[in-house]
């Protein structure tokens, strides 16, 4: 009879835990599934807390409902196999603002990550350089080919429509600057228009056209217990053996598979499993890389990170706008690049003392410098800077939180995709029975994270002689 099948995730993640869930459905009965997280805590960015008596996400507040495709999202499906679709929940009020000259002025719609498919609809937040949006007789972007984001709609509608519109929105999803970013990776429907059209009026608009979503269909939803309830679920329904505060320190590759090194010099104990799924960050992914797949390691270990703080205030009674938050471009001088009324936007938060919950997102690529700042003075900043965007004196906050996120957010640079896939491929040649998984790799967000984990797990159960289901 044959031995069952043992394989060690390293990252308890929401991609770890998604991936041991798809192990566990997929491959053979008797799998023996063993998550090692060097924390205590699972779920990653994933956290729900507590704030003055209620709960707060301190991480993720979100998901997206649909897919690229707009199908179900990723993170959609895998909150129906856990059971918890009835605990799903939506925001009632979507509409959000942005900082434009000291003041607030609502998102256009008709955006695109804030490039423009019609240019009236964002004439009240910026003027867009329209006559450089001409048709050239040639796609935007040639095959293969990728730009940064900034670098496309500079060119072709000018710097307010990127300084004002699209660096703060990919800043309130990256904390990143959209003349970084890579266009494929943080925007891939508008990459896949731009090799067609040859206006990115016309990509923006070809790229809403493909798709489609029911009219008041939900973009986003979250989990009325909090984020931290899939968390649990997902390492409850895997069946995984939990490790906490266990450091996978080395991966060395044997004639049956892998051993790893765990926890501390002095003592270290050795694990023989036959597959290893690696969900974690880019850095310490390379780590463990150096000894079985140097350059794998190498071009893995060049993604760059963004550390973020996220200010969370409990305000007595304030008078807050009918908004889910704002944005600030980094134009306006501001610590604060982001922020959400959380009791405004999600009914379910609304608390029958008077409290508002306020998150305030601080740290920009390349500009950490604010983050050296103490608790105590970062939130008196972000009190200060939220008064004066809304134009009243804030009400003194009764309790607060301060969450730091250190390299939280991947900075994903021209050619991001083509240098990851090109690292997969070689990893799998070379070791078909380690993967990598991850937000460092295919995009951020709960859905792209989910993905991420159970196509690696797929690709282990493969490699170990198929699947059960």
């Amino acid at each position: 009879m044959a031995r069952p099948w043992r394989v060690a995730i390293v990252g308890g993640g929401i991609t770890g835990l998604a991936a041991a869930v798809r192990l566990r459905d997929r491959a053979p009965t008797g799998t023996e599934i063993t998550v090692y997280e060097q924390s205590g805590r699972l779920g990653g960015k994933l956290r729900t807390g507590e704030l003055a008596g209620g709960p707060v996400e301190f991480g993720a507040e979100s998901f997206l409902m649909r897919d690229p495709a707009g199908g179900e999202s990723a993170a959609v499906t895998l909150i129906r196999r856990l059971g918890l679709a009835g605990s799903i929940v939506h925001p009632t009020v979507g509409q959000a603002a942005l900082v434009v000259d000291g003041g607030l002025r609502p998102v256009p719609g008709g955006t695109l990550v804030g490039v423009p498919g019609d240019l009236d609809k964002v004439a009240a937040v910026a003027q867009p350089a329209a006559a450089a949006d001409r048709d050239g007789g040639a796609p935007l972007l040639p095959p293969d080919a990728d730009v940064s984001v900034g670098a496309l709609v500079r060119d072709r509608l000018g710097d307010e429509v990127v300084d004002r519109l699209v660096d703060p929105m990919l800043g309130g999803v990256y904390a990143g600057r959209a003349d970084d970013l890579s266009l494929v990776t943080t925007m891939p429907a508008l990459a896949r228009a731009a090799r067609v059209e040859h206006t990115l009026v016309g990509a923006v608009r070809a790229a809403q056209a493909a798709a489609p979503r029911a009219p008041g269909a939900p973009v986003f939803g979250t989990l009325a217990g909090g984020l931290s309830t899939l968390v649990e679920a997902a390492a409850r329904e895997s069946g995984a053996t939990i490790r906490r505060d266990a450091a996978v320190r080395e991966l060395h590759p044997t004639p049956t598979g892998w051993r790893l090194t765990v926890g501390p010099t002095r003592e270290p104990e050795f694990v023989e499993v036959d597959a290893v799924l690696l969900a974690v960050p880019a850095r310490p992914a390379a780590r463990l890389l150096a000894g079985p797949a140097p350059d794998v390691a190498t071009a893995v270990g060049g993604l760059d990170y963004a550390s973020v703080a996220l200010v969370t205030m409990a305000l007595p009674e304030p008078e807050l706008p009918e908004l889910s938050g704002f944005l600030v471009p980094a134009t306006e001088g501001l610590l604060i690049k982001a922020s959400t009324f959380f009791t405004t936007k999600w009914g379910h938060l609304r608390r029958p003392d008077g409290l508002a919950l306020v998150r305030a997102s601080v740290g920009r690529y390349g500009d950490e410098t604010s983050l050296q700042l103490t608790d105590d003075d970062l939130v008196a900043t972000v009190h200060r800077e939220l008064s004066k965007v809304l134009g009243a004196p804030l009400p003194t906050p009764v309790a607060r939180h301060v969450q730091r996120w250190g390299g939280a957010l991947p900075q994903y640079t021209p050619g991001h995709l083509g240098r990851v896939a090109a690292a997969r491929t070689a990893l799998r040649a070379a070791h078909p029975t380690l993967a990598l998984a991850g937000a460092g790799y295919d995009g951020v967000g709960i859905p792209v994270c989910v993905r991420s984990g159970e196509t690696a797990a797929e690709e282990i159960i493969t490699a170990l002689g198929g699947s059960a289901a």
